[in-house]
């Protein structure tokens, strides 16, 4: 043995010994490889990173809760490489609602077994409130097996869905198709994924609360329908479909101290904090000049438009008004006046439909009072049905107002002898969703006597 106390003890001394220059760095070689290997494995960070912000980017524009989480699912299954991905939604009383799966027939294994409760390594990633990582799914204390049917699976990667100490789930991946066991950097880009499906169901659930209170304070603001006899009289209101938002359509019937019956269906425009407010305002203004006056439906609307206008900035309306009148030997009639409103519809007992639109019409309420606003009337047969309707139940966004106005026409026709309420039902829950708040109101005028 040499006395130079530098001499390698062994081959395997002097071999990395030799992988390095006098200064202790890497030969180059080996200082090329190893420089080759991270800025391979920071390119793969940045794709993964690209595609995990191209992700978080496409679901922020997409409302449907689901698809969102579909999307998510899908998305920290192919950036993690991974067999199987799962996403399961706690209800607000802490059971599984709902379970979104790739790679696995959720459909088929939920028909066959119900949706997971939770038990075992699933129960134990929520109640940690941690992330969970298992190399060996079947030799691990925690798990309770699968169920029948279930694709047997070695690997699990879970992390919690939380906000603000809120569980909403859990988001899992199971088995790399690499095979090798989940590392640090899938836990933190499934965190990420994990961040976003939590902040979407938070979402929609406040979503949800905020547009079912919106709702009943635009119902509160309603008035309930008095007993109009003979005439028979029924309204209904739907919200808007996309947005929790507060409307300004309204409706109202009253008796009047003369005998005839006054309604009004109206909107007021704009879908912000004020307009459920100033329809309020309308509809009471409303109510007391026509007591105070019992004059013509022009005259009331007239006085109405003065009093607003004589306030700063008034809210702009569209409506209708009509008096009901019965006449001796002549049967009922009405006498109306539309102020920038859709035209009622008279639907007679044989089916055949009059669209009340004549040339002369007022313009909305609160632009200029000084415009003249005209009076029509149409005599109303016996067993007909007049309806009055904001135009949400006739726009579409992707056709024309006047061919909704002939759809409902077509609608209601077919209708023209069913009770009054089934065809308040048919007409306004004909369709799934509206673009704007309706509000509908149908009177029916007595048959004659057999």
């Amino acid at each position: 043995m040499s006395d130079n106390p530098w001499w390698p003890e062994s081959q395997e001394t002097a071999g990395r010994m030799a992988a390095f220059g006098e200064n202790g760095r890497p030969s180059g070689v080996d200082a090329f490889e190893e420089l080759s290997a991270q800025v391979r494995q920071l390119s793969l960070e940045r794709r993964r990173l690209h595609r995990l912000l191209q992700a978080v980017v496409a679901i922020s524009a997409d409302m449907d809760t689901r698809t969102v989480l579909r999307h998510l699912v899908e998305a920290g299954t192919d950036l993690i490489g991974a067999c199987y991905g799962a996403l399961g939604v706690l209800g607000e009383g802490g059971e599984l609602t709902d379970l979104i799966t790739t790679g696995v027939d959720a459909e088929r294994l939920m028909a066959e077994s119900g949706l997971p409760q939770g038990h075992g390594l699933l129960g134990h990633l929520i109640a940690r409130r941690k992330p969970l990582r298992v190399d060996d799914i079947r030799a691990d204390p925690r798990s309770v097996g699968f169920p029948p049917g279930h694709p047997v699976m070695t690997s699990l990667l879970g992390v919690p869905l939380t906000v603000r100490d809120v569980v909403y789930g859990n988001l899992y991946l199971a088995d790399k198709k690499e095979g090798t066991p989940f590392t640090d950097a899938d836990e933190a880009l499934l965190t990420a994924l994990a961040s976003a499906a939590s902040v979407s169901i938070e979402n929609a659930r406040l979503y949800g609360k905020l547009k079912r209170a919106a709702e009943q304070f635009q119902r509160r603001l309603l008035p309930v329908l008095p007993d109009l006899s003979p005439l028979r009289v029924e309204a209904r209101y739907q919200p808007a479909s996309d947005l929790p938002r507060l409307g300004g359509d309204w409706y109202d019937a009253v008796s009047l101290p003369d005998g005839t019956v006054l309604v009004v269906v109206g909107d007021v425009t704009g879908h912000d904090v004020e307009a459920a407010p100033q329809m309020g305002q309308i509809r009471n203004m409303l109510r007391v000049l026509a007591f105070d006056r019992c004059g013509p439906p022009s005259l009331i609307v007239d006085r109405l438009d003065r009093a607003l206008t004589a306030f700063g900035d008034p809210p702009a309306a569209t409506l209708l008004l009509a008096r009901i009148e019965q006449r001796p030997g002549t049967g009922h009639a009405m006498c109306w006046t539309n102020a920038g409103h859709p035209p009622p519809l008279l639907v007679t007992a044989d089916g055949t439909v009059h669209c009340l639109a004549p040339e002369a019409h007022g313009i909305p309420v609160g632009v200029d009072p000084a415009l003249p606003r005209p009076d029509h009337t149409h005599p109303l047969p016996p067993g007909s049905t007049l309806l009055l309707f904001t135009d949400g139940l006739i726009e579409r966004r992707d056709q024309d107002i006047d061919v909704g106005l002939r759809k409902l026409a077509d609608h209601a026709a077919a209708l023209a002898t069913a009770p009054l309420g089934l065809l308040c039902d048919a007409l306004v829950g004909r369709r799934d969703a509206y673009d704007d708040d309706v509000a509908l109101l149908a009177l029916r005028v007595p048959r004659l006597p057999v």
